[in-house]
């Protein structure tokens, strides 16, 4: 315990690296998530065959083994064509690699839940807002949107509660998170079951935070909705 107390916070400084990792993951996967979604809705052809392919494809693959393809393989790229241009070695920023390489893996399962919440609004809304005269952009932001985020909150909340968990992923492309802090203290002082149950512990906290606060935010866009009765 002493040594724990003497390596709290360094950990707890690590763990505002988990967080940043994990809100600038889940921006860059909602964008994702959004443009995958009416990809798959529209009508275009070739739209909803990159978008299916997309989901089809990083579903199916491990994260691990995508952190570290498009980590090591997207680095090895843009340093060969660098190389091609005339450029000094470039080496990605971890945080930026670990950041986008989490959004892009998690936008497949967002476009998923957007899509199903998409689905859930009565088509006629959509078509009285054309009949009255608005763009389709205007029917999307002002009829269609406000009521997805309803239906898509618990799939959201899903797939945020394991994005946090899957942040530990960047520990392994060096960046220094709250896994990479215990390892290393681990490393130092012999004890992995303190250090790793306190992470674990930490975890628990974050996630169970989580839970109660989007639970408020189903509550909020939920107003005025008749639950069902069984």
């Amino acid at each position: 315990m002493p040594m724990l107390i003497e390596y709290l916070p360094i950990l707890l400084d690590g763990l505002l690296t988990t967080l940043s990792v994990s809100l600038v993951s889940l921006s860059i996967a909602s964008l994702f998530g959004l443009a995958g979604a009416l990809a798959k809705l529209s009508s275009e052809r070739g739209a909803q065959a990159v978008a299916g392919t997309y989901t089809t494809l990083i579903r199916s693959i491990p994260d691990l083994v995508l952190m570290l393809a498009l980590f090591y393989g997207g680095q090895a790229l843009v340093n060969d064509i660098g190389l091609r241009l005339g450029w000094d070695y470039i080496d990605i920023d971890p945080f930026l690699a670990g950041s986008l390489t989490l959004g892009f893996i998690y936008g497949a399962y967002l476009t998923e839940t957007f899509r199903g919440a998409f689905l859930a609004i009565p088509k006629g809304q959509a078509e009285a807002g054309l009949a009255y005269g608005m763009s389709g952009f205007q029917v999307l932001w002002h009829i269609t949107l406000p009521q997805m985020i309803r239906h898509a909150i618990p799939g959201f909340a899903n797939n945020w509660l394991v994005m946090v968990k899957a942040s530990a992923l960047v520990s392994i492309i060096g960046l220094d998170d709250m896994v990479h802090r215990a390892s290393l203290a681990t490393a130092a002082t012999a004890q992995p079951f303190t250090f790793y149950a306190a992470v674990a512990a930490i975890y628990l906290a974050v996630t169970t935070v989580s839970i109660l606060a989007l639970g408020q935010v189903e509550k909020r866009f939920s107003l005025g909705v008749r639950k069902a009765v069984l």
